[in-house]
């Protein structure tokens, strides 16, 4: 399929654009505390243009340093000598024909009050001690944490005085007028140093619920004087912020507003609260009669997470109503990421007139290269983001250690100067599994020269993806599925499903390394009474299909993302449903997104939920639960029991064989259990290092 449209050069403002595809803001962490680009960055973005995007829009970019900086690892253009370091990262995507706008931000009540004056004692500390600083503050940030956790930091600043921001719940204050004058001008110096830096424009952030958005919204804005009140008023903040940057770089330098058109309340049931869509456009007819460049149309903000920042259950194109109505009325170019997971999709919503250019945000996580496989007719050749959300949990998680966020279906992410050695000669390495971790593993030795030859005793690719796959709404798991089978397959691999692999197997093929990704398997305690009943078995059998139930009570135990899913899917197949969970909260250590996402649908269902009890026996109809921490019995009724509670490692075969060929790897589950991205780095980097 020819993509016309999507290789039409664009234009926003004086500034032309090679395609429609843009890279929008995303932080990972590749940054340091003094804001300059590291290393690692500048490689990160520069692959992406590479890779073929028409524009890259920097992550959130600081203009403050004490309030404004939303991480300790963040790009900055608060100060004259970010200037320098900036350009020589511009001018290195620049060489590829890509341009760059610098997104301007400041997260207002969404920081944390731990970084609340941090970045600023802390870039002054590595001038004096240089990384020694950095080693040091990570070993004690946990205990920083704490003390937020326990309101003892500075209070966030806010328009007004607002409830905490959901996932960012730190106490915050109003800001005086003296203090917003201040933070406007500090908007328009950093646009003023974006420019000498050689950016193609800016990006003003004015969604999800940051600095800016929070003064248009009446929720997080009830100030009673010239920046409260009415539209207008509530509009002044951002549009002081847009005629300074032009009055200070000129009219023609190029300036977007991402812009929040709905705070998606309603679809958390708190209709009433913030604004909708009919304001949004208002503010969008507002920005455009204003002079602004272009409209970036996005929706939500922390409190209402999910309609941002979707996960697997959404479907592709949900929101692009909102970019629809935008375009309806204004004059100036349209963008929107719209949850675009297809060549095809992006196409359409561009012939459509939907929108004028296309955010591809975790698609270029995923793949920096999608843009010119999509080009060159290698469609098939792109990992697709399968929106797990791990980048923006592990980045968020990372973000106490020192390190950046992964992304599960690409284990290169932050490695995108790494080179492979090709060297492997056409020598035979047998991989044992054909799940994410085997696959990856036989992918990279392929690329190297090796001769992978996969032994999978299904019928099928997967592993542990294969069970990922079947709760409702989680197809996208299947294209990781496809895309490792394709990336292995091209790159040489030979897959031979249906085959156990033994010692004798393994001998016969006479490999040169084997490699043993065996998966894991479910866990069914025997210390627990009650577990050898015929009406007990794992979440495994359940999303296997080999055991099916319909019309019965069944517990699930173990309220993990696993426990969750499953819980979900006998619910569908018409199932009483009752879910325990020894700690007091459910799903403990889940990603909050993935709880707010499934949670809603669970209890629609009518699913009963048991917190802080542990299952102590099973008996025939019945569970005995104990309050956690005491003796106090509650029983259950229960036609079948479900046991979620946990995985582990299925490495026997790597036990019998280690000592039998002299390169024997374990790797993934089978080593230890973990996440898809944990499986993926673990074969990437053993197919990169062996030698």
């Amino acid at each position: 399929m020819k993509y016309e449209k999507l290789f039409t050069p664009g234009k926003i403002g004086n500034v032309e654009l090679k395609n429609r595809i843009v890279m929008p803001p995303m932080m990972l962490g590749f940054g340091q505390f003094d804001g300059t680009p590291t290393e690692e960055m500048m490689d990160y973005y520069e692959e992406r243009a590479i890779g073929g995007a028409g524009l890259i829009i920097t992550e959130i970019t600081r203009v403050n340093d004490f309030s404004g900086a939303s991480a300790f690892a963040q790009l900055a253009i608060s100060h004259d000598y970010h200037i320098a370091p900036l350009k020589e990262m511009i001018d290195r995507i620049h060489r590829h024909g890509t341009k760059l706008f610098v997104q301007l931000h400041h997260p207002g009540r969404q920081n944390l009050g731990l970084m609340m004056g941090t970045v600023p004692v802390s870039v002054a500390m590595e001038r004096i001690m240089g990384k020694a600083y950095d080693r040091m503050f990570y070993k004690i940030a946990p205990i920083g944490k704490k003390l937020m956790e326990k309101d003892l930091v500075l209070k966030t600043v806010a328009p007004s005085k607002s409830p905490r921001a959901y996932s960012a719940e730190s106490l915050n204050r109003e800001m005086s007028v003296h203090e917003i004058k201040k933070i406007i001008q500090q908007f328009v110096d950093g646009a003023v140093r974006a420019k000498k830096a050689g950016a193609d424009g800016v990006e003003l952030h004015a969604a999800h619920g940051y600095l800016i958005q929070q003064f248009l919204s009446p929720y997080t804005n009830q100030r009673t004087d010239e920046y409260g009140g009415s539209l207008e008023n509530r509009m002044r903040f951002l549009l002081e912020i847009l005629q300074g940057i032009k009055n200070a770089c000129g009219k023609d330098y190029p300036v977007i507003v991402r812009l929040t058109v709905d705070e998606c309340y309603k679809e958390i049931g708190r209709e009433g609260i913030g604004y909708t869509l009919k304001d949004g456009v208002k503010m969008a007819k507002m920005l455009d009669e204003a002079g602004v460049d272009a409209i970036d149309v996005s929706s939500a903000g922390y409190d209402t997470y999910n309609y941002w920042l979707e996960p697997t259950s959404f479907e592709p194109g949900w929101r692009k109503y909102m970019a629809a109505a935008v375009k309806k009325e204004v004059s100036v170019p349209v963008l929107a990421a719209n949850l675009i997971r297809s060549a095809k999709q992006a196409e359409e919503q561009l012939e459509d007139g939907i929108q004028d250019f296309v955010s591809l945000g975790r698609p270029h996580i995923a793949d920096p290269h999608w843009a010119n496989k999509v080009k060159e007719g290698r469609e098939d050749e792109i990992k697709r983001c399968i929106c797990c959300l791990y980048c923006m949990e592990s980045m968020q998680h990372n973000a106490y250690c020192g390190t950046h966020g992964n992304c599960s279906v690409n284990p290169m992410l932050g490695h995108e100067k790494d080179r492979l050695t090709k060297d492997g000669d056409g020598r035979t390495v047998v991989i044992v599994g054909a799940g994410a971790a085997g696959l990856t593993a036989a992918e990279i030795l392929g690329k190297r020269g090796f001769k992978p030859i996969v032994l999978e005793k299904q019928a099928q690719a997967g592993g542990q993806l294969q069970l990922a796959n079947k709760p409702p709404l989680k197809d996208k798991i299947s294209w990781c599925i496809e895309d490792l089978v394709h990336a292995a397959e091209k790159n040489g691999a030979e897959i031979r499903y249906n085959t156990t692999a033994d010692e004798k197997t393994i001998a016969d093929l006479a490999p040169y390394a084997v490699i043993v990704a065996t998966g894991g398997l479910a866990v069914k305690p025997r210390s627990i009474p009650g577990t050898d009943l015929p009406t007990v078995c794992t979440t495994t059998e359940i999303l296997d299909g080999s055991i099916k139930l319909n019309g019965k009570r069944v517990a699930v135990i173990g309220s993990g993302m696993t426990g969750l899913e499953t819980a979900e899917m006998l619910c569908e197949q018409k199932n009483h449903v009752i879910l325990v969970e020894m700690a007091d909260t459910v799903a403990p250590g889940t990603w909050m997104q993935h709880v707010d996402d499934c949670m809603p649908r669970l209890k629609a269902a009518g699913t009963e939920i048991i917190t802080g009890h542990r299952l102590s026996a099973i008996t025939p109809g019945k569970i005995e639960l104990n309050k956690t921490g005491t003796e106090n019995l509650r029983l259950v009724d229960a036609d079948y029991v479900v046991l979620s509670l946990g995985v582990r490692s299925d490495n026997a075969l790597y036990e019998s064989i280690k000592d039998k060929f002299s390169r024997v790897y374990v790797i993934g589950d089978a080593e230890k259990t973990g996440r898809i991205a944990d499986a993926t780095a673990a074969g990437y980097k053993v197919g990169k290092e062996l030698r």
